[in-house]
Formats: structure tokens, C-alpha cells, sequence
């Protein structure tokens, strides 16, 4: 849920995550499917990476995901401030979404997060999840 200062607080399983990497630091940018993207500090600094050496073709994606990018502090109550520009990118109302994906999470519009999960399972399964499954170790 989003407060009335724009902040969020980060879940019990999310922020146990970031104490056990011992970050305080993150970095919030854009995702190309209207939502927002919370690096913790070392996932920003690989992701950066690897967009900054991205050929000049890309320069328009360097500049989305690099030129908007926000660095915040998670504060006391682990809380973080979202920025008004990010707030109205991903139309960040009352009511949101975190989730947790690899190296990253991702917050959205949780009414737009429904419609996005909706038509994923609508869409045909790609080859390389149609013989993927779950093995034990």
C-alpha cells in the first residue's frame, strides 16, 4: 500500500532479503511494461552495467532506464519514498503490487498487475517453459 507521502513499506519477506545482504540502498527505475523496478544496490550496479554497454542503437532504452532511475535510502520503518515522476510512470495509486523477481522487485499498479497477469496466461507458453519443470535436488 502506498501512504499519503508516496512512500511503501517493504514486506517482512522482502526486507529480510535485504538485511541478510546487508542493504539499505536501492535503486528504483522504470520497467518497459508501465511498472517500477527496485534494484538493491550490487543487482543496480550489474544492471547499470550492462545497460550502459549496450551499443548506441540503445540509446533510447540507456536513457529510459538509466535517466530515470532514483536512488533511496529505506528508512527507519523500512519504508521507501517513490518519486512523483515514478509514481505517475507507473500510475501508483493507493493500491499496489510488490513482487519479487530474480535479482529485483518490481512494483505496479495492482489493478494493471491483474490485467498483465491475466493476458500472461492467455499467451501461448514459450518452448522454453513447455518442457521446464520443477526437479528435486
Amino acid at each position: 500500500m502506498l501512504d499519503a507521502k508516496g512512500r511503501i513499506a517493504i514486506p517482512a519477506r522482502h526486507r529480510d532479503i535485504l538485511t541478510a545482504m546487508n542493504v539499505t540502498n536501492l535503486t528504483i527505475t522504470k520497467h518497459r511494461q508501465g511498472a517500477l523496478m527496485i534494484f538493491p544496490q550490487p543487482a543496480w550496479d550489474a544492471f547499470s552495467a550492462r545497460v550502459a554497454a549496450l551499443p548506441m542503437e540503445a540509446d533510447g532504452w540507456q536513457r529510459f532506464f538509466l535517466g530515470n532511475a532514483v536512488e533511496v535510502e529505506l528508512d527507519g520503518s523500512s519504508r521507501v519514498l517513490i518519486a512523483p515522476s515514478l509514481r505517475k510512470f507507473a500510475n501508483l495509486e493507493r493500491e499496489v503490487t510488490l513482487i519479487g523477481v530474480v535479482s529485483h522487485f518490481e512494483l505496479w499498479n495492482t489493478k494493471a498487475y491483474e490485467d498483465h497477469e491475466a493476458e500472461v496466461l492467455k499467451s501461448d507458453m514459450p518452448a522454453s517453459l513447455k518442457s521446464f519443470s520443477v526437479q528435486a535436488a
